[in-house]
């Protein structure tokens, strides 16, 4: 046996020794990772006060939003330049604008002082107050502090415009999502106002056929309307006896059109989704069974026809914190997979969903994700939010150009009504159509066109007397045989109403 240790009986002679010279080593050690991490962190601290100021886009000439440094004590001449500029502004977006306060025209977040916030909103309130609108404040954010110490702010405001004549803004939402994913039940909850009981009630008044009452299941298109005033108030049929209520006290209206979930009604899902030309897709997807079914079917049809889409993840109210999990991490996964190229963006607070709603319509590749209940309300005040500020994909130079071309008017259904006689729904493409206006209907069977009289013009179940290119309404023709007419049954065959 050989001893490895000549020190003897008592241990390792040079043990001590050796120890010694490691712990000194270590020690060394030590003091270079103190000395380097201190220097790390005063070189962090150092970047840190260098690093460059915070940026927006630079603000842009056309379009609805406009950067503002300071609203305080304008002069008369001074306030009616801002006035007309709000005009300008409110025109572009179709009644609505966003002022960006505190920030210059190249995008720097200079901030304002509390006192000077308040006085740029109220001179504000003013100019929208002088050209007929509301304001609301969406969000404050701060950006720096002063050496006193007092903190700098700047704020985002939506200005309204109140609706004179019901050209309230328009916008249309598809709803899809596999069967059983609560798609009219989550419809039912927004635009009746009262919260589902967890067995269906809310979606009753959705229901077109007694066999949709009976299996619960939509197989066919129905349309429904949730409002917001120029507050940004919700107006739905809580508050409000009829459709015709809630359009004259709404300033933008959402059209939700609800489509089928099942497999056997996909050509109709279809049919809703390219006749009624959606501007918005809203997919649901239920927390407990996650992605299954027509749900990838109907994200391909909606990325396929290029509609912009978001995602509301229902009933997580019965499904653990962990499922909701998982079922966002599935949907992610399938968002950013080459075929989507999505960026998720999953909206937990206001303040996210105001961000989500000004970067989800000019960057199609962003998809917001709410997570919601129609039983306990969770998450609904996000998604009312995110509608609320949901801004329009046509400008008002687009709409001019579309109303300067000839009248058509595409039908997508055909109606027989007692004492008013055959009445046609659809989508105004372009030009303009007026009530009295004569038009002509066709093609017929054997390729001709039918003169026939608008004899009234009814938007969301109220009457109007003037149709604007991308606005859906219903057209009295009064005695026009219906048999001479048929609805739009592909892209290939339509039926048009046109000027002649």
């Amino acid at each position: 046996m050989v001893d490895l240790c000549p020190g003897g009986d008592g241990g390792c002679g040079g043990g001590k020794k050796t120890s010694k010279r490691s712990r000194t080593r270590r020690s060394k050690r030590g003091r270079r990772r103190r000395s380097k991490k201190n220097n790390n962190h005063k070189n962090n601290i150092h970047n840190k006060n260098d690093a460059p100021p915070p940026f927006l886009p630079p603000e842009a000439e056309e379009g609805n939003i406009e950067y503002k440094l300071k609203l305080v004590n304008p002069t008369q001449y001074r306030f009616e330049h801002l006035a007309t500029q709000l005009k300008w502004r409110l025109q572009e977006g179709r009644g609505e604008a966003v002022y960006q306060i505190g920030v210059e025209d190249n995008g720097l977040l200079v901030g304002l002082s509390q006192a000077d916030m308040t006085a740029s909103i109220g001179t504000l309130r003013k100019m929208a107050d002088k050209v007929g609108a509301d304001i609301t404040l969406l969000r404050e954010r701060q950006v720096d502090s002063d050496a006193d110490g007092s903190t700098r702010k700047i704020a985002e405001v939506l200005v309204r415009k109140v609706p004179d004549d019901q050209q309230f803004l328009d916008l249309r939402v598809a709803v899809l999502g596999n069967v059983d994913s609560g798609k009219s039940t989550l419809l039912g909850v927004l635009t009746q106002g009262e919260l589902d009981n967890g067995r269906g009630r809310a979606r009753l008044n959705l229901f077109r056929h007694l066999h949709e009452i009976q299996t619960g299941r939509t197989s066919s298109i129905s349309f429904e309307i949730l409002g917001f005033d120029s507050r940004g108030q919700v107006v739905n049929y809580s508050d409000s006896r009829s459709a015709e209520e809630i359009c004259e006290s709404s300033s933008k209206m959402i059209t939700f059109i609800d489509l089928a979930g099942h497999h056997k009604y996909l050509k109709t899902t279809v049919f809703g989704l390219t006749s009624y030309c959606p501007d918005f897709a809203m997919l649901v997807v239920s927390a407990n069974t996650g992605i299954a079914g027509t749900t990838r079917e109907h994200l391909g049809l909606a990325m396929a026809l290029k509609v912009p889409i978001f995602i509301a993840v229902s009933k997580v109210d019965v499904c653990s914190r962990g499922g909701v999990e998982r079922t966002l991490r599935q949907l992610e996964r399938l968002l950013k997979q080459p075929g989507c190229n999505k960026v998720p963006l999953v909206v937990h607070t206001a303040d996210d969903a105001v961000a989500a709603a000004q970067q989800f319509a000019p960057a199609a590749c962003v998809t917001p994700i709410f997570t919601l209940s129609s039983v306990s309300g969770k998450g609904l005040e996000l998604l009312k939010v995110f509608l609320n500020i949901l801004p329009p994909l046509s400008n008002s130079k687009q709409q001019e150009e579309l109303m300067q071309q000839l009248t058509e008017f595409q039908v997508d259904e055909i109606y027989s009504v007692p004492d008013v006689g055959t009445v046609v729904g659809g989508t105004l493409y372009s030009g303009v159509c007026r009530e009295g206006e004569r038009l002509a209907v066709g093609p017929t069977d054997e390729g001709g066109f039918l003169r026939v009289k608008v004899l009234s013009i009814q938007r969301n179940r109220s009457s109007c007397r003037l149709l604007r290119a991308g606005q859906a309404a219903t057209l009295a023709l009064g005695n026009l045989d219906r048999t001479l007419l048929r609805k739009q049954e592909c892209p290939v065959e339509e039926k048009k109403i046109c000027a002649r």
